[in-house]
């Protein structure tokens, strides 16, 4: 069993970026983030930790200028939070072990599909395509991409 969890090496490795929005919770602005057209077979993984949080077989477009999915890979990789900055009322979403600022979740998302908009940010992910997910050690999540 695969053990995820933050470190020291994994946060120096962060681009400025990748750590304002994984350690200080911030945003990327909408429309920017390298991984929000990408259309690849895989998941995405909590670029801390690697703990698997979305399928692409998930992933939908929205126009909220963020990737967006309609659930995790694995909810228990997920912690919802209520988050009453800036003046709104949201639930905030982190990674479970790595403890990143992934983004938020809205009821606003396909309702066949369950109704919710995971709305992540780029910079809190990585990437893995389907490819190379077994050599990675996410070859339990395969039936799970498209």
């Amino acid at each position: 069993m695969t053990t995820y969890a933050k470190s020291a090496e994994a946060i120096a490795r962060l681009s400025p970026e990748e750590y304002r929005v994984t350690q200080q919770s911030g945003t990327e602005r909408p429309g920017t983030g390298a991984l929000l057209y990408n259309k690849d077979p895989g998941i995405y993984v909590d670029i801390v930790s690697g703990e698997p949080l979305f399928a692409s077989s998930d992933k939908y477009e929205s126009g909220c200028g963020w990737p967006s999915f309609t659930k995790p890979i694995e909810p228990a990789h997920v912690t919802e939070l209520r988050d009453t900055t800036h003046g709104m009322i949201r639930v905030e979403v982190r990674s479970t072990h790595g403890d990143s600022h992934l983004g938020h979740v809205f009821n606003d998302g396909p309702r066949d599909r369950g109704g919710l908009r995971y709305c992540i940010n780029s910079a809190s992910l990585r990437f893995v395509h389907r490819d190379d997910m077994e050599a990675a050690g996410y070859g339990d999540y395969l039936d799970q991409v498209e």
